[in-house]
């Protein structure tokens, strides 16, 4: 574990609030970026430790933010819990692996991941969705494989996986960004539960660095959900922006993990 002093607690909390806000403006991404500030800002040495204690933040953000969705009536729950339940099974399974990969190739298969997620933030949305959309036999049949999969890859990689999330649901149902944005919240907040839950049986979990990362997560969150508003009608500039610093964190991860850097 890292020494706790002044400057990792403040480099902490300005991590989770970082997190807190994007998971609140985007419904995902945040979570993408916490295991490379705690490794590269606030000074963790373990990836699987930072991965884990991130894991478990980003669950708990998720789960705060979900609140005003909820509150809001954005979130489609039989659609969502279908997807989160069939995810978590991924993501115990993709979290087991990775605790048995080499610190180093892990990381280099995280900024892999973050890369393909930033590129496909890029892509522009083809329809506006049915916000009407209830869940039947054949949107469960779509929704349950898709939630496998995209547990499996949020487990494995350690990431909330909000942005994986987002066009899965919207792929099996057709729903619009809102409702995806909103009900993708329920399956973040169930893979890093599941994703932490696994670490933590390993040691791997710093709850003082997750305790600190909820904490700074949750004024983010606040204050991203007052920026989501005013955002409604820039949603897709916010979004390229968000991706373009997404890639080049990627980089700086990748070549860390190649030790170029």
């Amino acid at each position: 574990m890292i020494a706790l002093d002044a400057f990792a607690i403040v480099a902490t909390l300005l991590s989770g609030g970082l997190v807190g806000f994007l998971l609140a403006v985007f419904g995902g991404g945040g979570s993408v970026l916490a295991a490379p500030l705690l490794l590269y800002v606030v000074g963790v040495r373990d990836p699987h430790v930072a991965i884990g204690t991130s894991s478990a933040a980003v669950a708990l953000n998720a789960a705060f933010n979900l609140i005003g969705h909820w509150r809001g009536g954005r979130v489609k729950w039989p659609c969502a819990l279908v997807f989160g339940a069939a995810g978590l099974i991924g993501s115990l399974a993709g979290s087991t692996l990775a605790k048995s990969v080499d610190g180093a190739q892990l990381l280099l298969a995280f900024a892999l991941a973050m890369a393909a997620i930033a590129l496909s933030m890029l892509r522009k949305q083809k329809s506006a969705g049915d916000p009407t959309v209830h869940i039947n036999a054949a949107l469960m049949a779509r929704l349950a494989p898709l939630g496998l999969l995209t547990g499996l890859a949020a487990g494995f990689f350690g990431i909330g996986g909000g942005f994986l999330i987002v066009p899965g649901l919207m792929l099996a149902t057709n729903m619009t960004m809102a409702n995806a944005t909103a009900s993708s919240l329920v399956s973040v907040a169930i893979f890093g539960a599941a994703t932490s839950a696994n670490y933590a049986l390993s040691g791997l979990v710093d709850f003082r660095l997750m305790g600190l990362l909820l904490a700074g997560g949750m004024a983010g969150g606040i204050a991203g959900g007052e920026i989501a508003k005013l955002l409604v009608g820039r949603a897709d500039l916010a979004r390229r922006a968000f991706a373009g610093m997404v890639l080049l964190v990627a980089i700086y991860v990748a070549t860390r993990a190649l030790g170029i850097a």
